[in-house]
């Protein structure tokens, strides 16, 4: 279905594939209220936040279908709010701005409707949760596995920005094979280590992951996998370079 949705449509081929999943046979329905993008491609399709496949559509779609507050938006038809706070809480102005649109809310109702879902991010989804809570945690690691971990951390970061963002979660992926992977099934891996809830990896939340998987507090994590893997294809990486630069004699 969802490569009809494409085709006939213009939208983004992640796009498609969460609406077809979400909405069924609705998916044509939500496609048709989509917005043009100014974009060569996708050609109709505005996302709510670049790494998400959610649409404006999505929004319009769900006032119809009786959402009546942005709270109702983000929690009970998008369900954002459960899959990543920090993008919820960034996406908020263009869901208002759409539901203002549709609703005909006044600049006061859409101020209202905004500290309303920035409220309810903060104090019933955890977005202001105390770091230093989980910090108190001892990470039961030697000096060896944490400098191993550092180096994994730093093969996976490639761009040595100091954190994982989805994209490098999403490139590890596709290397390793899973190339068909959702932006929601992404989002799910990243939440799983994402204790502070900002949309990336810090190198502590990684460590942080590793103690538990050690003492036995958590079984598997996808990106400690992902983590294991990468640092084998450096290595071998490496090695074939290395290889390389002994048959060639060496030198420059």
């Amino acid at each position: 279905m969802y490569i009809r949705l494409v085709q006939d449509f213009g939208l983004d081929c992640e796009v498609a594939q969460h609406l077809a999943k979400s909405y069924g046979d609705r998916a044509f329905a939500v496609a048709k209220l989509a917005t043009l993008t100014g974009k060569r491609w996708p050609i109709i399709g505005k996302k709510i936040h670049p790494e998400f496949p959610y649409i404006d559509a999505e929004i319009r779609y769900g006032v119809r279908e009786y959402a009546c507050t942005t709270i109702d938006m983000i929690a009970r038809r998008l369900r954002l709010a459960f899959l990543n706070v920090q993008a919820a809480q960034e996406a908020l102005p263009a869901i208002v701005d759409i539901m203002a649109e549709e609703l005909k809310w006044s600049k006061d109702e859409k101020e209202k409707q905004l500290k309303m879902a920035t409220d309810f991010l903060s104090n019933e989804m955890g977005m202001l949760v105390n770091r230093a809570s989980r910090d108190k945690i001892p990470i039961n690691l030697t000096k060896e596995e944490i400098q191993m971990y550092i180096k994994r951390f730093q093969i996976i970061d490639k761009e040595n920005k100091g954190y994982v963002s989805i994209n490098d979660i999403r490139r590890g992926l596709k290397h390793f094979g899973e190339a068909d992977i959702s932006g929601e099934e992404l989002h799910e891996i990243l939440r799983e280590i994402d204790t502070n809830m900002n949309g990336q990896v810090e190198l502590d939340e990684y460590l942080q992951m590793m103690s538990a998987i050690k003492s036995g507090n958590v079984a598997y994590s996808r990106f400690a996998r992902m983590a294991e893997l990468e640092e084998e294809q450096h290595e071998k990486e490496k090695l074939k370079k290395k290889i390389s630069v002994e048959r060639s004699g060496g030198g420059l």
